[in-house]
């Protein structure tokens, strides 16, 4: 299976015995029925992420064909959760992910009868905590360390101060990270255009799971940093071309018109909790569970953070909630001899 983002046609060979090409029906009818469920997904990082986890279980089993594969039983689905669970130490919400995406590929090929059967409803997926996330969060004070981590000066070769267009461009990073509360996908996926006013305040376009397109007001801080990068990095102008951008290792903005990837944004936030001695355990994703906690816990209305975050779900919400956690209220505190 692969992973293009748009669809296109194999180029197929034409038949010596032939005066005509094939036509296009004969061309999509040769396409492989797990490649047309693949291609069937709406979202470029969905495909990815199904591809990954479908080639694990054929790694896994060392399935080698499609007539392999459809013919696999619940057996083998058991061997395969089973491999997870107690070799690779797979978090039980990993193990229910590519269950997940297995039953839907089967679910396919049962439908359009290139499968018996879909041996993963069969098998009983584990356990996870609906009432809480396990994404770590910072606390107010951590955040605020973090957002003002990067520099936004650097000394150039003649001495003087000059801006700093990779701390120009994270300290917007980590605050839109941490005071709009995107996705790492969503926050790489922004276009400078995006940036934008309405009715007074400055707004962000958000590109969300599915294809779905949102619009949010944001904070004046970041607001305030985006542009600070912008006018630093020099592409304010280039409406269409991406808002986050690599720069080269001597700090200077690149010249390519290509987009930082979302596993950057996780970095960008990896290293600077680093830098304040939280080396272990943060990701881009405690942004987000930082941001809707710190919402909530100021006063924002669930609904307004289920819209901020892209939930459909006010459950999904509560998941990142932390406001239940209070470790200075801890009963351990109270147990002194």
């Amino acid at each position: 299976m692969t992973d293009d983002t748009t669809t296109t046609l194999p180029m197929l060979p034409i038949d010596a015995g032939r005066d005509t090409l094939p036509t296009t029906i004969e061309q999509l009818a040769q396409i492989p029925e797990e490649e047309i469920w693949l291609q069937k997904q709406k979202s470029a990082r969905t495909r990815r992420a199904y591809r990954l986890d479908v080639e694990h279980f054929l790694r896994t089993l060392t399935i080698a064909s499609s007539a392999e594969l459809r013919q696999a039983d619940h057996k083998a689905v058991i061997a395969w959760e089973r491999h997870m669970r107690e070799v690779e130490r797979a978090a039980p919400s990993t193990i229910r992910r590519r269950l997940s995406a297995l039953s839907s590929l089967y679910k396919h090929l049962v439908r359009h009868d290139h499968a018996a059967r879909n041996p993963v409803l069969e098998i009983e997926r584990p356990a996870i905590n609906r009432e809480e996330g396990t994404t770590l969060a910072f606390s107010r004070d951590q955040a605020r360390r973090v957002l003002d981590a990067p520099p936004e000066t650097r000394t150039a070769k003649d001495g003087a101060a000059a801006p700093d267009i990779r701390g120009l461009r994270d300290r917007a990073i980590l605050s839109v990270g941490l005071q709009v509360g995107l996705r790492r996908a969503e926050i790489a996926a922004l276009a400078v255009g995006d940036l934008h006013q309405n009715r007074g305040y400055d707004s962000l376009r958000v590109q969300r799971k599915g294809g779905r397109r949102d619009a949010l007001a944001i904070n004046p801080q970041t607001a305030a940093r985006l542009r600070a990068y912008l006018d630093a990095a020099g592409h304010a102008g280039d409406i269409e071309g991406p808002l986050f951008r690599p720069v080269r290792p001597n700090g200077k903005r690149s010249e390519a018109r290509r987009r930082m990837d979302p596993d950057s944004i996780d970095r960008v936030l990896r290293k600077y909790s680093g830098s304040i001695g939280l080396d272990r355990g943060y990701s881009a994703h405690s942004m987000r569970a930082t941001f809707i906690t710190t919402a909530l816990d100021n006063g924002a209305k669930l609904e307004d953070v289920q819209k901020a975050a892209g939930h459909r779900d006010p459950s999904t919400t509560k998941l990142y909630d932390r406001r239940g956690y209070n470790p200075e209220k801890a009963a351990s505190f109270f147990a002194t001899y």
